[in-house]
């Protein structure tokens, strides 16, 4: 019997290597099939929560936020562009364009949680930011993806055009960083294990196999 797994992945849908980690994370899954079940909500994290509307420029941001020179973010965005490719995810053209705020795409999957399709909306908004150079600051667009996930278009901008969710939101960030999060993809299965960034496959393997391994032998012991 399977043993289930609560995993929670705390991310930002700009974050390279959330998308990274989740690709991992899904072949472990696949790799310990039948072995655990895992239930995934992913939970809000900004990397910019200070972003202005315009947004601004992928590398101005880069070397201003980090203290590196151009040259090393080219480096660095080489590695990820690789690191994408090994785990089966093309970056597509996103070496240039900007960094925008994301609040709005955090309420719009806070909301798709409860549709079911929670998942499948990040996933997308990955792609649409990654590959299709978006910006998810910009309702059209989320509205755009919403609809390509066969999520109601109508409910969604009903949520991006009021303030609904924008206090789970901050909360569920509040919680996440008092807790001390602050660097994503933050992997937490069952509340209390902490796998931090984006791990080879084989680290996430190993490390829920040892975790499904413990509740079974805590389960027999308590028989």
């Amino acid at each position: 019997m399977a043993i289930p797994l609560k995993i929670d992945i705390v991310s930002d849908v700009s974050c390279p290597w959330c998308i990274i980690g989740y690709k991992a994370l899904d072949t472990a899954l696949s790799n310990l099939a039948g072995q655990v079940e895992a239930d995934i909500t992913w939970q809000p994290f900004e990397l910019n929560p200070n972003m202005p509307p315009e947004g601004q420029e992928i590398v101005e941001h880069i070397t201003e936020k980090y203290g590196i020179s151009v040259e090393q973010s080219e480096q660095n965005r080489e590695m990820i562009k690789q690191r994408g490719l090994d785990v089966g995810y093309a970056f597509g053209n996103r070496g240039g364009g900007r960094i925008y705020n994301t609040f709005d795409a955090h309420r719009l999957l806070h909301w798709a949680e409860g549709q079911g399709k929670q998942t499948e909306l990040k996933l997308a908004l990955f792609d649409m930011y990654f590959k299709e150079s978006g910006d998810p600051s910009d309702h059209e667009q989320l509205l755009a993806v919403v609809e390509r996930v066969g999520l109601d278009k109508d409910a969604a901008r009903a949520v991006l055009e009021s303030d609904q969710f924008t206090l789970e939101v901050r909360e569920a960030q509040h919680l996440y960083q008092a807790n001390g999060i602050s660097s994503v993809p933050a992997v937490i299965v069952n509340n209390k294990h902490l796998i931090s960034g984006g791990q080879p496959a084989a680290v996430f393997e190993q490390a829920l196999a040892q975790i499904a391994k413990e509740m079974e032998e805590g389960d027999n012991a308590q028989a």
